[in-house]
């Protein structure tokens, strides 16, 4: 029975690593195509319910709350903004740009659920929205 070299399993684990991140980076970072014809990213988001409130979190490292606009819809919320790049400076060797720039828009989905938005802060790269559940 041949050995197994270490070398090739630490090579292979890391490999595995590398196809994990790239996976997982392509899941919240979903390129897609508006209307226009404009490249737009939807960031993630997280949705908790409580007895009397939805809390949703949307993902939006880097951007300025200037950059973000908030419109609640009768059973919808849209999330819509801007996130700029940053600067590359001139003659530099760019290896990867991973970060996605450039409009964004979330719309999620309430169906059958009338919300009032009570809150809404943006801090350490993240939009918390609070909605009170109406009747």
């Amino acid at each position: 029975m041949a050995a197994i070299d270490p070398r090739a399993l630490m090579w292979t684990r890391a490999c595995e690593l590398i196809d994990r991140a790239e996976r997982l980076h392509r899941q919240f970072f979903r390129p897609t195509a508006e209307s226009i014809g404009d490249a737009i990213w939807e960031p993630p988001v997280d949705i908790v319910e409580t007895e009397s409130d939805i809390l949703v979190t949307v993902a939006l490292p880097g951007v300025d709350e200037n950059a973000v606009e908030v419109s609640v819809g009768a059973d919808s919320v849209l999330v819509v903004g801007l996130r700029r790049p940053s600067a590359i400076p001139r003659g530099s060797l760019v290896h990867r740009l991973e970060i996605p720039y450039g409009r964004f828009e979330r719309q999620i989905s309430f169906t059958g659920r009338r919300l009032q938005l009570s809150e809404s802060e943006l801090a350490f790269g993240c939009l918390s929205l609070r909605f009170n559940k109406q009747p």
